[in-house]
């Protein structure tokens, strides 16, 4: 993980405070735990593969930023990340989605990531490649100046070589962008299409339109097409960059980057946390736990890519735990997460920063939806802080669901001009505390308007 070199677990919270307010103690852990797989890394011999990641169970309410740390550290590292939700698996054998499809989503995210990548390095030489097949379309090369041929001082090669020089220029100018040509169109072998599995079959990991076409020998001949300049040219450097990256390459770096950087983050683990210490078949609770306990031990898992080790993915979980306790998971699934950190509730003084600081605040987002209505939008310092009293009330009055109550406070506020713009006579509007409190009280104070508005 190169660009773990050089982010520092200080370095790490300091990205993290751009985006995401308080919960200090969650971002150090989080840190210390990025940092130690670069650290182990660093280490050659068998005890290499002895060090295991420190998985971590995050514990508070919805929408205090348990999700938007995972999202940000995968951001700021570039490793493959998926985001599952607990209560949406069961156990093997019954109806629902298995615990292994998360480890064959990781991959295929690891692979269309890693594939984004590689696409970027070969591009300008697959453009370069496209332009020169363009070329030969547009100007075909006669029996004297073919490649391996031709004469270099000949004067049919000089002039062939001037007319080429002239119609690149043009090319590359974009001037003969709607000049229609002819081309060879390949044939892929057979129509690309999607086959949904049913929840059972997800295990089978099938690529159907691979599968098929290999029951389709002699239909690769390629067939005339005419088709524009500009399409041409997209056409030739799709076909030169699928050329220029490696299948074999791209699956051994995507499983590598995988099984040393991946992170899978599961949401709601508090649900599979079951009180019942009775036994009996539970097969979206402690059967879960049972399918899950060997993916965070460290197992291997087949995919459509190969076998993939899961020993040092690093797990993150999270829930609110209302109902249950950490300690109500199996005790097994419990050694496997070793950090417990508690984030904490949101209060009023947090939503005023939430609402300003972070560089993807609620009121600069706003500030730009406006904008792009041509309507410049102000937010006054005392109506910030009357936009957080207001969450805060909200959120004690009814279910706490944190920093999201923020969202329907400020569409609540600003509905009315969302509806109206554009508009010409609307250039700018400015967001008092009068304006909050004549908009936000009678909502708050109606128990019924509250329930289904905010």
């Amino acid at each position: 993980m190169n660009l773990l070199e050089n982010l520092t677990p200080q370095r790490i919270v300091e990205e993290l405070d751009k985006y995401i307010i308080g919960q200090n103690n969650a971002k150090r852990s989080v840190a210390i735990a990025l940092r130690n797989r670069w650290r182990r890394q660093q280490i050659s011999g068998d005890m290499k593969g002895e060090i295991i990641p420190n998985n971590i169970i995050l514990i508070g309410p919805t929408g205090i930023g348990k999700t938007e740390i995972a999202r940000r550290i995968c951001k700021l590292t570039g490793a493959p990340f998926i985001k599952v939700e607990a209560s949406k698996f069961t156990e093997v054998g019954y109806v629902g989605r298995d615990v292994e499809s998360m480890v064959r989503e990781l991959m295929a995210n690891a692979i269309s990531q890693v594939r984004d990548r590689m696409v970027d390095e070969v591009r300008p030489a697959a453009h370069e490649a496209a332009i020169e097949h363009v070329l030969d379309v547009l100007i075909p090369r006669g029996k004297r100046t073919k490649k391996g041929s031709e004469a270099p001082d000949s004067p049919e090669t000089i002039r062939y070589q001037r007319s080429r020089e002239k119609m690149r220029q043009k090319l590359v100018s974009g001037s003969l962008d709607e000049k229609e040509i002819e081309i060879e169109a390949e044939f892929d072998g057979f129509p690309s299409f999607e086959v949904m599995p049913s929840p059972n079959m997800e295990m089978l990991d099938i690529d159907f339109s691979e599968m098929f076409a290999s029951f389709m020998p002699g239909r690769g001949a390629n067939r005339k097409t005419n088709t524009s300049v500009s399409k041409a040219l997209k056409s030739f450097t799709d076909r030169e960059i699928n050329r220029l990256v490696s299948k074999e390459k791209l699956t051994e770096t995507a499983k590598q980057s995988v099984e040393e950087n991946g992170i899978i983050f599961i949401d709601e683990i508090d649900k599979i946390a079951t009180t019942d210490k009775q036994g009996g078949i539970d097969v979206s609770r402690s059967g879960v736990q049972r399918d899950l306990l060997p993916i965070v031990e460290g197992s291997k898992v087949p995919t459509k890519h190969g076998m993939i080790d899961t020993s040092h993915i690093l797990f993150i979980a999270a829930g609110a735990f209302h109902t249950a306790k950490p300690s109500d998971l199996i005790p097994e699934l419990q050694g496997r997460f070793p950090i417990r950190v508690e984030l904490n509730s949101l209060t009023q003084g947090d939503f005023e920063r939430i609402l300003t600081e972070p560089e993807n605040s609620l009121t600069k987002q706003y500030r730009a939806i406006f904008k792009s209505e041509g309507v410049e939008l102000k937010f006054n310092v005392d109506a910030v802080k009357e936009i957080a009293r207001f969450a805060a009330l909200a959120n004690e009055k009814m279910e706490d669901i944190g920093a999201r109550r923020l969202h329907t406070i400020m569409n609540a506020l600003l509905d009315e001009y969302l509806f109206e713009m554009p508009s010409q006579t609307l250039s700018s509007v400015k967001v008092t505390k009068k304006m909050v409190s004549e908009r936000l009280t009678p909502v708050i104070e109606s128990e019924d308007l509250s329930r289904f508005i905010l």
